[in-house]
């Protein structure tokens, strides 16, 4: 389990970045990453990421995507 949270924090991490990095947005602004949810990695089963829902690290977010909790 936490190979796979530590798998899901890396690709949202990498996610917004690369959301961040889109060219016609302003670093000067202070637009931060819209990117709040995404699909979990595919190396893991969905009953590794349902159990991290139980467990309060992730919450569902419709779709097949899940969103981090903050604070966890």
């Amino acid at each position: 389990m936490k190979k796979a949270l530590r798998a899901f924090k890396k690709r949202l991490k990498l996610t917004q970045l690369d959301d961040d990095s889109k060219l016609g947005r302003s670093p000067l602004t202070g637009n931060k990453t819209t990117v709040i949810s995404i699909q979990p990695p595919s190396g893991f089963g969905r009953a590794i990421w349902d159990e991290l829902v139980e467990k309060g690290y992730l919450k569902p977010d419709g779709g097949g995507f899940y969103a981090l909790v903050p604070g966890k």
